[in-house]
């Protein structure tokens, strides 16, 4: 992996700061220590950081073509480059290098703009075409690759693989979205194309950009997550069968490196499975590491180790404290935006250990989005049956009013939890699903932000988040929605950014084989049944995998991957989330309602109710705004 940077001109052809540039790019020495690059020409710089993984000799960034008329700065790993390289070369390029970088130059040159659709990978990238004058940036069909970009107040176009690059530059202001601090305080993250900052943005999986004429184009979407079902007749022994079968190839195409390279195994169904198979493609030992926790609730690594016996894997593992809070401090200068998924914590320390043995690993990440394999969906359609058999009156105008003033109950079991059931069953199918993904209650979102923050902002930024992308999913099918709300805004805006940060911080590769997008569109055609059938998600998953795993470890519940948060905000974080309270920049900030917070503190603390989840949010926007 890399970072990338640059500058265009977007006003005339003014000279680039160049000591600038270098700031910018150095920012990122982290996503690559191995190399660093710069290219100018007029109006326009591109910095580069290398992390070499594939012809690490010849490899150097930014790479120009022989004429030097086209340019790329890139971060990622187009796996298919050395058959597209053979294409082009039948097409009568010549090519300097045995890299994926030169494929992307001359693929640019051969296609133009629909050379992305041409890609099979991960990727972010810039190119300069001086011959067009246009700069053209694309991101990767599922957003596996960041890119951050915004037009400074004096007509400067900077982009950049992380959003702390940008922060290096004087041009922009930061002053603070206000939907986007109220879809952190929904979701946990900042959905994209909107960033915490007014003004700066990311460019959304699957879309690309142009700069051109002196002009940024609006995005433009050139691939979308398929919706629909092929064959609803499909042989579920063969759909096995071909499932193993097209999931090696996925696998075995990321396994292309120069450098030692390994797997994530947790012992869940999704990393253990991805083990197994590469273990069939690689005559040697292969390097997994896992993270194990002291509380047996959150621990699966008796699990690990079975599978990494099972396979002869070098096995690594580091167990967490519960007392080790440590990271929590670090987390906003890794994240650069405020992330309240407290799964950061355990895969920062998974990619720092997995980096002292590999510089490529293998995840599993994608599964549970493609196969319905969370537990919410399992709910989601058990709600879905009841509220497809009540008319939309009463919905609207018995259940919803009824669940407005139902007296709430964190404290109680779920299934007495009755607020949460007549609020899902009072809502639309996209409205309902949003509040089984919020992290934190339209009741608490109501009573944490300032009398001043309410009027001047929207609190229903989050529903139109999801109203966006239902439309887009123009679907009836409940779960074929779940799947595409998940791909369009939890995989990409937390897996994905979680996984990312992490591991570029401790300049370690990560490669997800289940995000493969030809396995994806295959995937997402399934038989509904084929992924949730009778309670249990990624059916079919499972059931192709039962000649190599152990059932037992098949047949198990989902254990997330997260840190004991309630005894940590009553224990060792506890003086934390008051010293956030009471800090000045947060009170500043005029956010928030600081008196009400306070007595939801205190009630969190009493056990009277479960407020961990909302001050470990509070904590990390107080330690981003530290940083920032």
């Amino acid at each position: 992996m890399c970072g990338i940077c640059g500058i265009v001109d977007v006003e005339s052809n003014r000279d680039i700061d160049r000591d600038l540039l270098v700031k910018i790019r150095d920012t990122m020495v982290h996503r690559g220590p191995d190399e660093s690059g710069t290219y100018f020409d007029s109006g326009l710089g591109f910095g580069h950081r290398r992390l070499a993984i594939i012809d690490v000799a010849s490899g150097q960034q930014p790479f120009s073509n022989e004429s030097g008329n086209i340019t790329v700065t890139y971060n990622g790993e187009i796996y298919n480059f050395r058959e597209l390289s053979a294409e082009l070369k039948s097409l009568g390029y010549n090519f300097q290098t045995d890299s994926d970088t030169e494929v992307i130059v001359h693929a640019w040159d051969a296609w133009g703009e629909a050379c992305v659709e041409r890609f099979r990978g991960m990727f972010a990238f810039a190119i300069w075409d001086r011959s067009n004058d246009t700069v053209f940036l694309a991101r990767d069909r599922l957003g596996i690759k960041p890119i951050y970009y915004g037009v400074t107040t004096d007509g400067f176009f900077v982009f950049a693989s992380e959003l702390k690059a940008l922060r290096a530059h004087p041009g922009f202001s930061f002053d603070l979205h206000g939907d986007s601090v109220v879809n952190y305080f929904t979701f946990g993250y900042v959905p994209q194309p909107d960033s915490i900052y007014k003004g700066i943005h990311k460019l959304s999986a699957g879309y690309s950009l142009t700069i051109s004429q002196n002009r940024v184009r609006p995005p433009v979407q050139y691939w979308d997550v398929p919706i629909g079902v092929d064959d609803i007749n499909r042989d579920y022994e063969e759909t096995q069968e071909q499932l193993v079968s097209r999931l090696q190839e996925a696998i075995d195409i990321r396994m292309i490196a120069e450098v030692p390279l390994g797997a994530f195994l947790s012992g869940g169904v999704d990393s253990s499975t991805v083990v197994a198979l590469m273990s069939e493609l690689q005559e040697q030992s292969l390097n997994t590491c896992s993270i194990g926790f002291e509380q047996s609730e959150f621990d699966e690594t008796k699990y690990a180790h079975s599978v990494a016996s099972q396979f002869g894997t070098s096995h690594n593992e580091l167990v967490v404290d519960g007392e080790n809070t440590d990271l929590v401090s670090q987390l906003a200068a890794i994240y650069d935006e405020p992330f309240s998924d407290s799964s950061a914590i355990p895969t920062v320390l998974l990619c720092e250990l997995a980096r002292k043995n590999v510089t490529v690993a293998l995840s599993g990440d994608g599964a549970d989005e493609l196969l319905a394999g969370y537990r919410r969906h399992r709910l989601h359609m058990v709600e879905e049956r009841f509220r497809g058999g009540i008319p939309d009156i009463v919905k609207r105008g018995l259940i919803a009013p009824l669940a407005a003033v139902y007296p709430k109950a964190d404290w109680a079991p779920r299934m007495f939890r009755a607020k949460t059931t007549l609020q899902a069953l009072g809502q639309d199918s996209s409205e309902a699903y949003l509040n089984s993904v919020s992290m934190i209650s339209p009741e608490q979102r109501q009573l944490i932000f300032s009398d001043n923050f309410k009027k001047q902002n929207n609190l229903n930024s989050a529903h139109q988040v999801f109203a966006r992308h239902a439309e887009k999913a123009n679907t009836d099918d409940p779960l074929l929605l779940m799947q595409y709300l998940d791909i369009k805004t939890y995989l990409e805006g937390d897996i994905l950014t979680k996984v990312d940060r992490a591991s570029m911080a401790h300049s370690l590769e990560v490669r997800v084989p289940f995000l493969d997008h030809i396995l994806l569109e295959w995937l997402m055609r399934l038989p509904r049944n084929f992924k949730l059938d009778k309670g249990q998600g990624k059916r079919v998953l499972k059931d192709a995998m039962r000649s190599r795993l152990d059932s037992k470890l098949l047949d198990r519940n989902k254990m997330g991957f997260s840190v004991p948060l309630g005894a940590w905000t009553r224990g060792p974080l506890n003086d934390a989330v008051h010293q956030a309270l009471d800090n000045e920049k947060l009170q500043d900030s005029n956010i928030f309602n600081i008196p009400q917070m306070k007595k939801m503190l205190s009630a969190h603390e009493r056990g009277h109710t479960d407020g961990s989840t909302l001050f470990w949010s509070v904590l990390m926007f107080n330690n981003f705004l530290e940083l920032s």
